[in-house]
């Protein structure tokens, strides 16, 4: 199979999907793997290095898009590419097609085959313990004084407290934010709605300023908070929200709330997300922090374990073809949302309201106008 690895082109984007050992197991598969010039320049893998790895480069992406059959990207497909697309291309990338209803239309009208790598992985989750890292130190930094925050300082000093943190979501972000905040002395209350998490979260921490508690106690914590984290992915199709604009009212003025999730009036209801040129906004007195790809401030430790993760999506559906590996990883068939101009995603179907097609239909309809 001709595989593509495009520069990202998202503002600040700075990773890359694929590593050159991803590539050099798959040139020694026998794939023809295409390098857009200086796509893993930012994550510290140069053109001499894909090359090194069996990939041809190209010069642009129109030339990447027009030689590959896979194209392998980090973040969606953004509008300068749709041009680019053709019914034989597969792409496989973090689209989140529930909220972004005109890149869906676009994959139906040309009629390719999209895979979510956001829901694909079985047992873990590409940089989200990164996300939680980076976003636990965005947080302390804003709510330095200068930045507009409360001023508090992030460890105790001199008979002073710590800032105080609340963590929503003790999953892999969540423990990425709890990581870096333990270590700096901060004091927690780390909110979780499993009490199984919350359980081995206090046991974890049994000896630092911690507190874990049940997510329905949020109220109560938050007119303590200096930084808020919230690590928690929203149904679309709710209506509620973990935080709401008028609980904004009881947080300290110059407070901080930094959303990993991203999801437009999701846990959050103030939320909506940001880009790295332009990350904060101000709502009631609240500062909030909402930047989609936070991993890519970190770009080499990021792609290292996005290409880790995404290689698992990949590498079988080079090798088997999309019915093979739907066969072979029942979960991968999970990470499909559309198909030869079909959705076959019944949860993006339902939040887009669109026809949904069983993804064993629509290859078995693919595999017939084939023959």
């Amino acid at each position: 199979m001709r595989i593509g690895i495009p520069r990202e082109i998202k503002i600040k984007e700075s990773r890359v999907a694929l590593l050159p050992p991803e590539v050099r197991r798959l040139t020694a598969a026998g794939h023809d793997v295409l390098v857009e010039h200086n796509a893993g320049l930012l994550a510290g893998a140069g053109d001499e290095d894909y090359a090194a790895a069996g990939a041809r480069i190209a010069a642009n992406g129109a030339s990447l898009y027009a030689g590959a059959e896979m194209i392998v990207k980090v973040k969606e497909i953004l509008r300068p590419e749709f041009a680019f697309l053709r019914p034989d291309h597969t792409i496989i990338a973090n689209l989140y097609c529930e909220r972004d209803r005109v890149m869906l239309d676009r994959f139906l009208e040309v009629g390719l085959t999209a895979i979510a790598a956001e829901k694909a992985h079985p047992q873990r989750s590409g940089n989200s313990p990164l996300a939680g890292e980076i976003a636990a130190l965005e947080g302390l930094r804003l709510v330095l004084l200068p930045h507009g925050g409360t001023g508090r300082h992030f460890m105790r000093h001199a008979g002073v407290e710590a800032a105080r943190v609340i963590v929503i979501g003790l999953g892999l972000a969540g423990r990425g934010a709890l990581r870096t905040l333990m270590s700096l002395g901060v004091s927690v209350v780390g909110l979780d709605h499993n009490e199984t998490t919350i359980a081995r979260a206090r046991l974890d921490w049994e000896n630092r300023d911690f507190t874990a508690a049940h997510v329905d106690t949020i109220a109560q914590h938050l007119p303590e908070a200096d930084l808020v984290i919230n690590c928690v992915r929203w149904d679309k199709s709710r209506s509620d929200h973990l935080i709401t604009r008028q609980m904004l009212s009881t947080m300290r003025r110059g407070a901080v709330i930094v959303d990993v999730a991203c999801d437009r009036a999701g846990a959050i209801e103030t939320s909506m997300p940001t880009s790295w040129e332009n990350p904060t906004y101000q709502v009631a007195g609240v500062t909030h922090f909402c930047v989609e790809n936070l991993p890519s401030a970190a770009p080499r430790a990021s792609s290292v374990s996005f290409a880790d993760l995404i290689s698992t999506l990949v590498e079988p559906i080079a090798n088997l073809g999309l019915a093979g590996a739907v066969a072979a990883e029942d979960w991968l068939g999970k990470a499909v949302i559309c198909h030869a101009g079909k959705v076959v995603s019944r949860r993006t179907a339902t939040l887009q309201k669109l026809e949904w097609t069983p993804l064993a239909d629509a290859l078995a309809a693919s595999a017939e106008e084939a023959r």
